[in-house]
């Protein structure tokens, strides 16, 4: 029944995997970083590294999300609330195939 849903998120698992890939891979030579009383290299390296490691929560929250989903396709309670049991309408599902919330318990 949940076929399409289960495709959907296996592709988007795929591709959050990618970007975690991609976000977590060692930089380059960065060479010295030096911190002082003038934004310079150093500070604009940091802000970019406090900046990725948002990007790597907020991408392993949804890739849990996305798995969290795909479990409940295999074990056949896709589409119901995780907390009411009650159905998540189609077009939230459209919306946002990892959804195990209706809207109400979002």
């Amino acid at each position: 029944m949940y076929e399409d849903a289960d495709r959907l998120l296996a592709e988007r698992e795929e591709r959050l995997e990618a970007e975690l890939a991609e976000l977590t891979r060692p930089p380059g030579e960065v060479g010295t970083i030096s911190f002082g009383k003038r934004v310079g290299e150093g500070t604009s390296m940091a802000v970019d590294r406090l900046a990725a490691v948002s990007a790597q929560e907020h991408l392993l929250a949804m890739l849990d999300e996305v798995r969290r989903a795909r479990r409940r396709v295999a074990d056949g309670t896709y589409g119901a609330c995780e907390v009411c049991g009650e159905p998540i309408p189609e077009g939230r599902l459209e919306a946002r195939p990892w959804a195990t919330r209706c809207v109400a318990h979002s």
